[in-house]
């Protein structure tokens, strides 16, 4: 571990020293792409430091011990080792922690896609009901959401809701949402009183930027259409909605919420990037080694992750089974409770993993 952070500073002070040579300032996005990565090494470098200069501390205390006769000042010293110990303590298990790799994508905006499930009308509301869930989640952190597409059921419901929501650090903490929500509560299309169990599918995207990843215009199959809603009928005198089919893959993108088929077109092109890189993605970790993967859920969009219990004011996150029972609160936006245990969770067994190899 001291090696591989040894590393890291040394690279530290290479960057800083390169930013100071007039051929590279003098490059802007040479600085840029520098100072991205030097902040991004910033935390664990200051860590470092820290944990260095305790450790050259400590050792002078000891020997100060060792040397000193006065049993005041051996008082004295030993409290200083004690404390310096206690802090070298506490500061290599968060230098593990800073040292496992990081999602690349984690600092990136995310799309997301809502879509009703099992459920019938009931279902739509549900899906409605999550996409108020998570509006309500990115207005308390003064991130902006914005509809990419809907499909409306006419019942207050949607078939599937696509939208984007932009903020620092967006997906690190709404990439563990992928996966089914299911509801049981009395629909109020149920005249009967009864208890229903309906699902809805949450997907979480990564926005991928065209530099992140880069589609062959002759795989795609861009056709036009004229806007419909949720009746069917028109809604548009224009062929401005646009489908996009990637055909290597087979992925179908369409939008038609805007009035412009160019604006249409650029949403759908983010969308089906994100969902390319997506793919790509569950490849890769798919072919890796099993037990590098989270234990708290793998996200899969097959995957039950959580129970949203009216009768009951019960929400259930299953894959670390836990309850809170104060389920208007959570459909206001309050899931930090959740995420927070499940990225800890995480964190855990990543270094639980790294310490056995």
């Amino acid at each position: 571990m001291l090696d591989k952070l040894a590393g890291i500073e040394a690279r530290y002070v290479e960057i800083e020293q390169a930013m100071t040579d007039p051929a590279v300032i003098a490059d802007y996005e040479r600085v840029a792409e520098l100072a991205q990565e030097r902040a991004n090494l910033g935390d664990i470098v200051g860590a470092y430091r820290e944990y260095k200069r305790v450790i050259e501390e400590l050792e002078a205390a000891e020997a100060l011990l060792e040397a000193e006769e006065d049993p005041d000042l051996r008082e004295l010293a030993q409290e200083e080792i004690d404390a310096l110990a206690a802090r070298r303590d506490m500061l290599e298990p968060e230098l593990r922690q800073l040292l496992l790799p990081q999602d690349p994508r984690d600092a990136k905006n995310v799309i997301v896609e809502i879509r009703a499930g099992t459920g019938g009308d009931e279902a739509g509301i549900f899906a409605a009901d999550l996409f108020r869930l998570y509006t309500r989640y990115a207005e308390a952190r003064n991130w902006k959401v914005e509809v990419m597409s809907a499909h409306e059921t006419g019942v207050n419901g949607f078939k599937e809701i696509i939208f984007q929501i932009k903020g620092k650090g967006a997906y690190s903490r709404l990439k563990y949402e992928s996966g089914v929500h299911r509801v049981q509560r009395v629909p109020v299309t149920e005249s009967a009183g009864r208890i229903h169990t309906s699902t809805a599918t949450v997907a979480v995207l990564a926005e991928m930027d065209e530099v992140d990843i880069e589609i062959d215009a002759n795989d795609l199959r861009i056709d036009v259409y004229r806007s419909r809603g949720a009746g069917g009928q028109s809604v548009n005198t224009t062929d401005s909605a646009v489908r996009i089919t990637h055909e290597p893959t087979g992925i179908v993108v369409a939008c038609q919420d805007e009035r412009s088929q160019l604006q249409n077109r650029a949403k759908a092109l983010a969308i089906l990037r994100a969902r390319l890189y997506d793919m790509e993605q569950r490849r890769i970790q798919e072919e890796q080694d099993a037990t590098r993967r989270s234990q708290v859920g793998t996200g899969e969009r097959s995957e039950k992750i959580r129970t949203y219990n009216y009768p009951q004011n019960r929400v259930t996150d299953h894959r670390i089974n836990m309850s809170i029972y104060n389920l208007p609160s959570v459909m206001e936006g309050n899931l930090d409770e959740f995420i927070d245990e499940i990225a800890a969770r995480e964190q855990a067994e990543k270094l639980a993993a790294e310490v056995s190899l």
